[in-house]
């Protein structure tokens, strides 16, 4: 007669069934990043690519990689084009970037990244799109003390004595922003033409702008403000807001190698990347 304690560990005993071994958990997780970098490697590849190129990519064999595909194939993220035995990404996949591209709306994350920002830093930041009339303020998010200046959204602001124009005129290509341009140079007071005397001179002043991947200003729009303002790129590379901090000059720092500056940048680049420019 069995005692109790061997009958605790008889392998009969329903309760000496072994839990799944982790290793077996681990290799799972690691066959699907695998399978992950083989689907990055092949949209890296432009979306098509042979067996032996992608291959080469990723620094694997042949072998390794096709074992994968065939089972990307079978769950249809990834085709074999009969003609040419090239993969392409298939419909799963396709159905994946076609979700995230309509999550993808460049003023939703915009406005999510500028509470994030003002929030972290303490700052007035608003974004701002390319209206007909000129760039409008479209969101806008305020620290605990705000600033005191009279643009609010629905303001539009000038191109060439703004932060946020400045920044438009610099990345953005427009037949409005020329004519705008041309206008505000014709209408330019005394004082702001000595910042910006002529076409030349604004297209002098664009380039160094483009060269610091942001476009600063002091006293320039507003006495008593200072801003910093830096542009969202889509996956074409096309300019679709400009993301603009401002605060009282004295207090806030614009300067291109600032920290200001510095996190605009960022917080533009952010969105920029899960619209898809640079991937």
């Amino acid at each position: 007669m069995a005692s109790k304690r061997e009958e605790a560990t008889s392998p009969s005993s329903p309760t000496s069934a072994a839990p799944p071994k982790p290793a077996s958990r681990r290799s799972k997780v690691q066959s699907a990043g695998t399978g992950m970098a083989v689907l990055k490697a092949l949209a890296a590849m432009g979306g098509a690519a042979s067996l032996t190129a992608l291959a080469g990519r990723l620094g694997e064999s042949p072998a390794k990689v096709h074992r994968y595909l065939a089972s990307l194939v079978d769950a249809e993220f990834v085709i074999q084009d009969p003609a040419t035995s090239r993969y392409v990404l298939g419909p799963e996949s396709l159905a994946i970037g076609l979700a995230a591209m309509r999550q993808s709306d460049a003023l939703t994350l915009a406005a999510a990244e500028l509470a994030r920002l003002g929030e972290s830093h303490n700052l007035s930041c608003f974004v701002s799109v390319l209206g007909n009339a000129g760039p409008t303020i479209v969101r806008w998010s305020e620290p605990v003390q705000p600033v005191a200046v009279n643009v609010r959204v629905g303001s539009v602001m000038p191109v060439l004595w703004s932060a946020t124009g400045r920044a438009f005129g610099a990345f953005a290509r427009s037949a409005v922003l020329d004519a705008l341009v041309a206008g505000e140079l014709a209408g330019a007071t005394p004082e702001h033409r000595r910042l910006v005397p002529d076409r030349e001179a604004a297209d002098r002043l664009f380039a160094a702008i483009r060269s610091m991947g942001c476009a600063p200003v002091r006293d320039v729009m507003l006495n008593g403000i200072s801003a910093v303002a830096a542009p969202v790129f889509n996956a074409d590379g096309a300019v679709t807001v400009v993301m603009t901090a401002l605060g009282p000059t004295g207090a806030f720092d614009p300067e291109p190698e600032g920290d200001v500056a510095r996190w605009v940048r960022q917080a533009a680049a952010a969105v920029g990347k899960r619209l898809g420019h640079g991937i």
